[in-house]
């Protein structure tokens, strides 16, 4: 009969899938300094943060001092997360907390997270679309509150993109370990096994292993291979400097020495000084491409006013191409305020020519502009040697 199963039509087994739908989060602090200056800019007209990524979209917060809506007269301040790359009905969940900065860990939040949703995830129909409140926080009450403190406010953000995908189930798996490849050659290093080269650095030795240096470094290679040599004078580096490179080869990793100049470090601190800024230097040197860009990386987080000439001129020596190009925007972005920065002086009279990527940088930004030519000519009398820093102002553009 038909369809009977029988052995020579034995039932096969049915095939298996299941739809898994859950969020990518990340998150984002945003700290708005200067909150009085702000003030006045305009219902409508907003500040906001930088772009951070979150489950392949670009996101950005928008914070209007003056609130979003007309109708309020300003009485509220507007917080909004907007959806800053191309996609069409992204659909996500949001978090808003405006951070208490007593200590007491008063947080207001408005969240989306650990509650049921009656209609679902928020959905943002394109590029531009938001989600926030017009009516965040009633400004009288927040400058008298404990959100505000030294003129300043912190605001983090959480977003939740919501993702679907088909999963086929795994009969059988099996886990396979990170690669622990760094952690044997660093015994090599830390019990000096086989070595068969030593390096003297201000009369410390340090051993080494002609064959992983020569591997990891082109400068190494040709050390080794050109002349045969058992102990190598090393003038160029200091001790510190030359253990975390000799660390990075071997582990590839950064030592927990490697120090991160601070964001509010004053203009007259010596960028060039720090042990991440003499690593690059060195990695440049010897070739190393990754420790290049780990310390670039590094750097990168200490870009600010006053720091961003001395970096700029560290990333263009040290052929830290990314670093500059990062250096050249924020510069670009706000270049009154550099300007009047004491690293900037120091980078035109060491680096002039950096003053005209600079400028380029800023043209570039002005292609679309009608009065780019205008502008470009307003900057360069700026940045020429008999320009006032003071008493000029950059045009912002709109």
């Amino acid at each position: 009969m038909a369809g009977t199963i029988t052995p020579e039509n034995p039932l096969i087994s049915p095939t298996i899938s299941r739809s898994v739908t859950h969020t990518v989060n990340g998150s984002h602090k945003f700290v708005i300094q200067g909150y009085s200056l702000a003030k006045g800019m305009g219902v409508g007209k907003h500040i906001a943060s930088d772009l951070f990524a979150v489950g392949g979209y670009h996101w950005a917060i928008y914070f209007y001092p003056d609130g979003k809506n007309p109708e309020d007269n300003s009485t509220y301040v507007s917080v909004f997360i907007a959806l800053a790359s191309d996609g069409t009905d992204v659909r996500a969940l949001f978090e808003l907390t405006l951070v208490d900065q007593s200590g007491q860990g008063k947080h207001k939040v408005h969240s989306h997270f650990d509650r049921s949703l009656e209609s679902g995830p928020y959905t943002l129909k394109y590029k531009g679309s938001m989600w926030g409140y017009k009516r965040f926080f009633r400004r009288s009450l927040l400058e008298s509150s404990d959100f505000l403190k030294n003129d300043c406010l912190k605001i983090n953000c959480t977003v939740g993109v919501v993702v679907s995908a088909i999963e086929n189930p795994q009969l059988h798996s099996i886990n396979v370990p990170e690669s622990d490849i760094g952690s044997h050659f660093g015994a090599l290093l830390e019990n000096m096994e086989g070595s068969d080269v030593t390096f003297n650095v201000a009369g410390e030795k340090f051993p080494g292993h002609k064959l992983v240096l020569a591997a990891r470094s082109p400068e190494f290679r040709s050390k080794f291979f050109d002349v045969e040599q058992q102990e190598i004078i090393v003038t160029d580096l200091d001790t510190k400097v030359f253990k975390a490179l000799l660390h990075f080869i071997y582990w590839d990793t950064l030592t927990e020495e490697v120090d991160e100049v601070s964001s509010t470090t004053s203009s007259d601190f010596l960028i060039s000084e720090t042990l991440t800024a003499k690593l690059l230097a060195a990695a440049d040197k010897y070739g190393l491409e990754r420790l290049r860009m780990m310390c670039e990386s590094r750097l990168c987080k200490d870009i600010c006013v006053n720091s961003v000439s001395n970096i700029l001129t560290l990333a263009d020596s040290c052929h830290a191409t990314e670093l500059k190009s990062v250096c050249l925007k924020f510069a670009a972005q706000n270049l009154a305020a550099v300007m009047r920065s004491e690293g900037f002086e120091s980078m035109k009279e060491n680096c002039p020519r950096l003053q005209s990527e600079i400028l380029m940088t800023i043209a570039g930004c002005e292609v679309d502009s009608c009065s780019a030519g205008d502008k470009s000519q307003s900057v360069w009398a700026q940045l020429s040697d008999g320009g006032d820093v003071n008493s000029r102002r950059v045009k912002q553009r709109i």
